[in-house]
């Protein structure tokens, strides 16, 4: 559910692109790693999940549980460390001119709002950001409504991408991950149109898409 008094939906026919920020916009998984292994926990694998993928240095696996606590902790305290993605801000700047831009984003705590705004705005990327909780079709939906131009959704999360595809017609999707030892070893999405890690690539894609 997208959080109340954020920016919500209205008459355009300009193209609107939701973005997603971690491993998106800001890198997420390097610094979720150096978080984790200040108290000795780290990634099993490269798979593209948290459940069932961190264990503590004796190979103890972390409860699922334990998942939400985490992240909780490591945005709590180390969102301003994160550093951007390259190429995002100049890309966003780019297609700003020919769309709107939203952060759509899943974060918990609502004291971290904005921090992530400030480093986002610090970093170049001063668009409207709207916080999420769960899958992103229903909040994409809301700020897609009453709008004639085409919708791009960019996120990395499969769940988020196939919630989006499930609620919204002919919108565009991308799978966008930062991170290339994970982005390898993630499947490929039926419902994306591309996945890619490379901005000047996304860029090029949404430009082609929505003047089409």
């Amino acid at each position: 559910m997208a959080e109340p008094g954020r920016p919500t939906a209205g008459h355009s026919a300009r193209a609107l692109i939701l973005c997603d920020v971690d491993e998106v916009v800001l890198n997420f998984i390097p610094h979720f790693e150096d978080y984790m292994g200040r108290s000795g926990l780290r990634f099993v694998s490269h798979e593209y999940r948290l459940a069932g993928n961190i264990a503590d240095d004796d190979g103890q696996l972390l409860g699922a549980e334990a998942i939400p606590a985490l992240l909780a902790g490591f945005f709590d305290g180390w969102c301003d460390r994160q550093t951007p993605v390259p190429g995002a801000a100049t890309a966003l700047a780019s297609l700003s001119r020919h769309a709107d831009v939203m952060f759509l984003t899943n974060l918990p705590g609502a004291q971290n709002r904005e921090p992530r705004v400030a480093t986002l705005r610090r970093l170049g990327m001063d668009f409207p950001l709207v916080t999420n909780s769960g899958p992103k079709g229903d909040a994409a939906a809301t700020l897609a409504a009453g709008r004639t131009g085409p919708l791009v959704f960019i996120d990395d999360s499969p769940v988020n991408i196939r919630s989006v595809a499930a609620t919204v017609e002919n919108c565009i999707l991308i799978q966008f991950i930062a991170d290339q030892r994970f982005r390898d070893q993630a499947g490929e999405l039926a419902e994306a149109d591309l996945k890619t890690g490379d901005w000047s690539r996304a860029e090029a894609y949404i430009r082609q898409r929505i003047a089409s």
